[in-house]
């Protein structure tokens, strides 16, 4: 299938389980240099406050010597900086990977074009942990 955008997301449906698919990320964004900084498991969080979710979970990713000089020359860019993936589950059991798309961070921040590429770099691991 191919990805979907919608509102500066890139959607990719997902051949495994959100829980997977943020694994498969893990290991390959680890492999080439980027740094995880954290996983936020929305649906354990819900069933700790006693609500039932769907699996969904966030990945926040980065690496610094990419993004600071994104930040130096867009500062408001560091609210969407670390990036981020979001994994969840639909009510059909169908699996997705989200991300902001680099051209929309661009846009909203004003971010020179020249840097850009400093956002996208980890795109194609993102749909490759959906593959």
């Amino acid at each position: 299938m191919e990805p979907t955008q919608d509102n500066g997301l890139k959607i990719f449906p997902s051949k495994h389980a959100p829980a997977e698919t943020l694994d498969r990320l893990t290991t390959a964004l680890q492999q080439h240099g980027v740094t995880v900084f954290a996983r936020i498991e929305h649906s354990q969080l819900a069933a700790e406050a006693g609500l039932h979710m769907p699996p969904c979970a966030v990945l926040i990713f980065g690496n610094p010597k990419a993004g600071t000089p994104v930040m130096l020359a867009a500062p408001t860019s560091s609210i969407d900086l670390p990036l981020k993936a979001l994994a969840w589950e639909d009510a059909d059991g169908n699996s997705y990977l989200a991300i902001n798309t680099p051209e929309y961070l661009a846009a909203r921040h004003n971010i020179p074009a020249d840097l850009i590429k400093n956002l996208a770099a980890v795109t194609p691991l993102i749909e490759a942990a959906a593959l």
